[in-house]
This record gives C-alpha cells, structure tokens and sequence, in this order.
C-alpha cells in the first residue's frame, strides 16, 4: 500500500466514528509531536479551531498533520510546530480528521488540548522568530 492510500483508509475509518493511532513521520510538529517516534489519535473534526492539530489535503497536493493558525471564512491555513516559516492552505471540507492526542513511544497517551499544552503552542507560534535556534538547541539535547 502507498503511504496516500493507508491514509485514505485512516480518513475512511475516522469518516465511520473510528478513532485512529496514526504514525506520524518527519520533524514538521517538533517539539509537541516527534515524528518516527510518536503517534497521533485522530476522530472526525468537528468545528475545527485556529490551534486544532488536523490532518488536512493542503494546497491541493498532499495530506499534512499541522497545526490550524488562522480560519477565514472557508480558507485554513496551517502551519507546522517545527516549521520555521512556510505555511500551507486548504478548505475546511478538506480537514479530513483532528489530532485529539498523542501517544509516545511508551504508549502513554497526552491530551492535546489540556491547558498548558495550549498555552506552549501559543507561545511557541509568537516565537517563530528564534524557533530556528530554539529547534537546534532541542535537537542537540535529544541526541
């Protein structure tokens, strides 16, 4: 199976009420979600907010788990915890799924949404200016 079509059954399954351990891959979320490390639990979206983690068809081309920073209207724009500037775009029809938590690699489970966890990505998104310097620092002291 390609990587577009474990998705699609992903998305499938979450369309029928199924909630979904999805395997996230790369550094995008870094460092709410480690990617090759930890996974997301993803449920059907209902009413997706700025600060909702989502799974989303962005521009048209490709599926992103990433954070919502800005809804206008129908227009979402997304943007991931690790990226240093660079945004993607989509519909709200098409957020297929939302991140409710995350499960790390000794699956324990983390409410995405508790308090502090809000606050932490509010901050972290004002501090995109240093993010560059702040995600070398988090490396170097993950390795």
């Amino acid at each position: 199976m390609t990587d577009n079509e474990i998705i699609e059954e992903a998305i499938r399954l979450v369309d029928e009420g199924v909630s979904v351990t999805f395997p996230v891959n790369g550094n995008s979320m870094l460092p709410f979600i480690i990617g090759g490390r930890e996974s997301v639990i993803l449920q059907k979206p209902i009413a997706p907010k700025a600060g909702h983690v989502v799974l989303a068809w962005a521009d048209g081309c490709r599926y992103v788990v990433h954070r919502i920073i800005r809804i206008d209207g129908e227009r979402v724009t997304l943007m991931g915890d690790g990226n240093l500037a660079g945004t993607e775009s989509c519909f709200i029809s098409d957020i297929k799924a939302t991140a409710t938590h995350v499960v790390d690699d000794k699956e324990r489970t983390h409410y995405l949404y508790n308090r502090w966890r809000k606050s932490a990505a509010r901050i972290w998104y004002w501090l995109r200016p240093v993010r560059r310097y702040l995600l070398a620092i988090y490396r170097r002291a993950k390795k």
